[in-house]
């Protein structure tokens, strides 16, 4: 039986993460009393001394938000080929035999989230933005775009950037200026992974009728491209739904159970968030 009863999310800043709410609702939904789930403010430069003081005998695991995502990878004995194609770990699980190993469910659960809604597959897709999620984006659409993905972006070196990462997933890809970005809603998806903002200006440029778009931002919500699309009557995807299916693989990996308690772990986000 093992002794293992502890997971938090670490990341600078912390204070605003829904994790905790999600994992605890997890934790009560799986009947896992003695489960407990933190929030810990650690940045780049306090991560080694943090992991190196954690009782793994304890510890399951760990989940990482900026601006951990890379900097966690050179304390852990093994990577995922997932976190290694986007350069980001997002999940740490400590084993029984005391390794620690490094995992990305972002990608894994853009898929989830997208396959919740219908979207199994499609022809051709776009990126706005270039940044870390943009990398998770791009590693999702390498399972579901069976055409040419597109990425818009506002400068030459984040372009060769994608088009490297492109290369490594196998995608057919092609960047774009970023000013053009209201045209990416005319593929039948479009995954935003950019700052509160950064989008308002294409809502007034939409086509009449928009592709799916997946928002992966939550806070606000919706943002002005998110309700032109569904006023459109566009399937739209947040923030939510993604931070929820990763966190359900997250906490299947955590606690070895089977399946995670998606709609508990979702209950639990949307309470999160209305209480502000």
């Amino acid at each position: 039986m093992t002794n293992k009863h502890r997971a938090a999310v670490l990341g600078s800043p912390i204070a605003h993460s829904l994790s905790p709410a999600l994992h605890r609702a997890a934790f009560a939904a799986l009947g896992l009393e003695q489960w407990s789930y933190g929030r810990f403010e650690v940045d780049e430069a306090g991560l080694p001394g943090f992991v190196a003081g954690l009782d793994e005998a304890e510890w399951a695991g760990l989940s990482l938000t900026m601006p951990l995502k890379r900097a966690i990878m050179p304390l852990l004995d093994e990577v995922s080929e997932t976190a290694l194609a986007v350069d980001a770990v997002n999940t740490v699980v400590f084993t029984a035999d005391g390794r620690r190993t490094g995992d990305n469910t972002d990608v894994p659960g853009l898929v989830n989230a997208l396959r919740e809604r219908g979207i199994d597959s499609v022809p051709a897709a776009a990126v706005l933005g270039a940044g870390a999620t943009a990398s998770s984006a791009l590693a999702a659409l390498a399972q579901i775009c069976e055409g040419e993905v597109t990425v818009y972006v506002r400068s030459p070196e984040r372009a060769r950037e994608m088009a490297a990462l492109g290369e490594r997933l196998g995608l057919d890809l092609r960047t774009a200026d970023w000013e053009r970005g209201a045209e990416a809603l005319e593929r039948p998806l479009t995954i935003s992974t950019t700052p509160a903002g950064a989008t308002d200006a294409f809502a007034a440029g939409l086509a009449a009728e928009p592709g799916a778009l997946f928002d992966v931002l939550y806070h606000p919500w919706p943002t002005e491209l998110v309700a032109a699309c569904a006023e459109r009557g566009a399937t739209v995807l947040g923030g939510l739904d993604l931070l929820v299916h990763q966190a359900v693989l997250q906490c299947e990996r955590f606690t070895g159970a089977p399946v995670g308690p998606l709609a508990a772990m979702r209950a639990a986000g949307e309470a999160a968030l209305a209480a502000g």
